[in-house]
């Protein structure tokens, strides 16, 4: 048991994305009736702003600013101040992803688009430090790389089906 808890808050980020898709996956297995692109889109977007970007970035927030030096070491980098920051950082976001949870599609919009920014710049920050550090470590080069991607790129899709119809002008 405790190699699979491990496993789980070692890679919390990958967690919580597949908990979203899976708790979207079942409530549109479980609604009546076929789903439009745009009820479909909705559902995975709500779900996806509650866990990747809500609980995700808030379980991130906890880590670096409660336990900087056990992340800085997980990540490979020496322990800074600048774990504060991201740890702030990462508060705000999460609080964004809580409230656009049951908000309107506004609020949805920002709460992919500051993430997706903050995620793709760690991606690039992640890739620098294995190409120029040799930085291997399971908290850069691991599934925190491939999530700080692909959560952004599914963020985007998410919106992309959910947006609201167009009305036709009279």
């Amino acid at each position: 048991m405790i190699p699979v808890i491990t496993f789980v808050l070692s890679n919390f980020s990958l967690t919580c994305l597949v908990l979203g898709l899976l708790g979207a996956a079942l409530i549109v297995a479980r609604s009546r009736g076929p789903l439009s692109s745009r009820g479909l889109g909705d559902t995975f977007l709500s779900l996806y702003c509650l866990l990747p970007i809500g609980v995700g970035m808030l379980y991130n927030f906890a880590m670096h600013v409660f336990f900087p030096g056990m992340i800085a070491k997980f990540i490979g980098w020496p322990d800074s101040p600048f774990q504060y920051e991201v740890g702030y950082a990462s508060l705000g976001f999460g609080v964004v992803g809580m409230l656009a949870f049951r908000g309107g599609f506004g609020l949805r919009v920002a709460a992919v688009v500051g993430p997706a920014c903050f995620l793709l710049g760690a991606a690039g920050g992640h890739i620098y430090q294995m190409v120029h550090a040799n930085n291997f470590s399971p908290g850069n080069a691991g599934s925190v790389l491939w999530t700080d991607i692909f959560i952004p790129l599914l963020g985007f899709l998410f919106l992309y089906l959910g947006r609201p119809s167009k009305r036709p002008e009279n």
